[in-house]
């Protein structure tokens, strides 16, 4: 069997920045106890490592309290401006681990705030990254997440609007919303801020799948970027197989196949994927 292994799989910059963010505090806190404002990722795996280390995830803005003991870790995918804001309130340390890429949307959304613009974020409304943008864009910013929603758009046409992207975000799909968007006459600007690593992986991914009998996609289920790689492996290759890790692959799944692709979410260790690559190269 000819297994091939996609080059961009596995963590990309920010969050082996983020990551690593993490470790080291542990390093150079020794018993002091450290604490990350959500997960610093989406990968189980990475978080049940950092929790037998000593590290506690806080779920919401109604735990902050609890982290006066220690050090706040801001997770990879940023949060809106309150939390840093109330973390400066009760005097507790906090190291920002946000992905630059996502830094610069913040940015981008101060910005439009200050000159009175309304910004559309098109992205997972749900997903923390979108959140956080969010939180720093003020109250004239709307987040849009399908073809549909751009469809029922309605907003003031005396109104400057400016278009950002959640930076994991189906290329393909952004662009069928912009153009949805732009024929509606608005005084627009649109921002391309997916980050070019997710491209490439999507790319390379979508380029593996339609040329193998089978596709492994591994990453965590909560990953957004790893949903959107399996939605693009899957429409090219119709035997694709979503895991988090080896013990989810159905070994039979692959007894019929020559070719086999391997790619991975922005947030999976290395670890995982060497073991699925090494795995599916000995036994198949």
């Amino acid at each position: 069997m000819k297994v091939i292994l996609a080059e961009t799989a596995g963590f990309c910059f920010g969050v082996k920045r983020a990551v690593d963010t993490v470790y080291r505090q542990i390093a150079e806190h020794p018993g002091r106890k450290i604490y990350t404002y959500g997960p610093i990722i989406h990968n189980a795996e990475v978080i049940r490592d950092m929790e037998a280390r000593g590290v506690t995830v806080l779920r919401g803005e109604d735990e902050l309290e609890q982290a006066k003991d220690g050090i706040v870790i801001i997770r990879s995918h940023g949060v809106p401006k309150r939390v840093c804001d109330r973390l400066e309130e009760l005097g507790i340390p906090y190291v920002d681990a946000t992905c630059p890429y996502v830094k610069k949307i913040h940015r981008i959304a101060m910005e439009e705030e200050e000159k009175g613009n309304v910004l559309i974020i098109i992205g997972n409304s749900d997903h923390p990254e979108v959140e956080g943008i969010k939180g720093w864009a003020g109250r004239d910013s709307v987040v849009v997440s399908t073809i549909e929603d751009a469809a029922g758009l309605v907003l003031p046409k005396d109104r400057k609007i400016c278009v950002v992207a959640q930076t994991t975000y189906n290329y393909n799909k952004f662009k069928d919303i912009v153009e949805i968007i732009l024929k509606k006459g608005y005084d627009i600007i649109v921002l391309n801020t997916i980050c070019n690593a997710t491209t490439e992986r999507q790319k390379e991914a979508e380029s593996i799948a339609d040329g193998v009998d089978a596709m492994i996609v591994v990453g965590d289920m909560h990953s957004s970027n790893t949903q959107k790689l399996f939605e693009i492996c899957n429409h090219a290759c119709n035997n694709t197989y979503y895991i988090q890790t080896l013990d989810d692959l159905d070994m039979n799944q692959l007894r019929s196949v020559e070719t086999v692709g391997i790619t991975a979410g922005a947030s999976t260790p290395n670890k995982i994927i060497e073991e699925v690559q090494n795995y599916v190269r000995i036994n198949f």
